[in-house]
């Protein structure tokens, strides 16, 4: 039950015309305050103002990453149910709210864009950009560690890259499957795979948010340093969650939180790190729990910290604990 005051400051709070826009937008995924910007043409600090009185109010969440701010709607707590039905009460079709959007589509458009840009440029030196970032060699056998005595039937690598953990990991699955949505990353990945004579893993151009034909077919999904390119990972990771066998596990290997702002511009980075709060939630959207988790330092004191989730379902970790 929701306490009267509770009740008052979510209904104020919803109640006003740009602030339903933003609900309804947050109905569609996470986004950051430049995004809202760009899709209602309002100020940034207007657009700020209408999402403190949303997120007191607590209908919103938010995410302080460096100079940037992502919000999503709530998932817990006194707003959450109440957010939940605002999104089953608002007509989607109404005329702003589609035209809402179709900005959002077009904004979303131009970040991929913007990525894929990228990687086609930096494609042949991918893995040597890895390497300043984090100390790979930690990091694999961290991952090794968990096939150890292992080897499953299907494994799903998503945003594979040039495949460095098809190849890792080959002798430790009978069927591997890198999905990734540049064709120069793939090419690349092809070349080595041949090279090392991996004949049981395989690349495949595909879109994270549309993986239906793999729905229930993996043993093990692996989102290696892919989630900080997106705008909302959380929907990444409920996408790769429907891959999930039920005694799957999804392996996640990405940046703990940091301030090198310049990765944004130079690299493309959408995310400045992942929080183990923000994993958590995520999991939680997507019917998983956080069976583990490992954080492997830098080698050097401006090298970024790497973090290792294991999530499962959320009844598995239950019997493990």
């Amino acid at each position: 039950m929701y306490q009267p005051d509770d009740i008052v400051n979510m209904l104020k709070a919803a109640g006003e015309a740009t602030r339903l826009r933003l609900i309804a937008l947050l109905a569609e995924g996470e986004l950051s305050v430049k995004d809202f910007t760009e899709i209602l043409d309002q100020s940034q600090p207007r657009i700020s103002r209408h999402l403190k009185l949303l997120a007191d109010a607590n209908l919103v969440s938010r995410y302080a990453e460096g100079a940037w701010a992502y919000y999503r709607l709530c998932e817990s707590g006194p707003g959450s149910a109440f957010a939940d039905w605002l999104k089953t009460q608002i007509d989607r079709n109404a005329q702003q709210l589609r035209q809402d959007r179709e900005k959002l589509d077009a904004v979303r458009k131009a970040r991929r864009e913007e990525a894929e840009e990228f990687f086609a440029t930096i494609a042949g030196s991918w893995d040597k950009l890895r390497s300043l970032h984090a100390p790979d060699s930690a990091v694999e056998a961290e991952i090794l560690s968990l096939f150890d005595g292992i080897k499953v039937d299907t494994l799903l690598d998503l945003g594979t890259g040039t495949g460095r953990m098809l190849e890792l990991l080959a002798g430790h699955y009978r069927q591997g499957i890198g999905i990734d949505s540049s064709r120069e990353m793939l090419r690349v990945a092809r070349s080595k795979l041949e090279a090392e004579g991996i004949s049981n893993g395989q690349v495949r151009l595909g879109d994270i948010g549309a993986l239906e034909d793999f729905a229930g077919a993996a043993d093990r999904v692996v989102l290696h340093q892919v989630l900080h390119y997106f705008d909302d990972p959380g929907a990444a990771v409920s996408s790769a969650a429907r891959c999930l066998r039920a005694e799957g596990q999804m392996i996640v290997v990405d940046f703990a939180p940091h301030e090198m702002e310049f990765l944004r511009d130079e690299q493309a980075h959408r995310r400045l790190g992942l929080s183990d709060a923000q994993m958590g939630n995520w999991a939680q959207a997507a019917g998983l729990s956080v069976a583990s988790r490992k954080a492997i330092p830098p080698e050097t004191e401006i090298g970024l910290t790497v973090c290792l989730w294991v999530l499962e379902h959320a009844e598995t970790t239950g019997q493990h604990a």
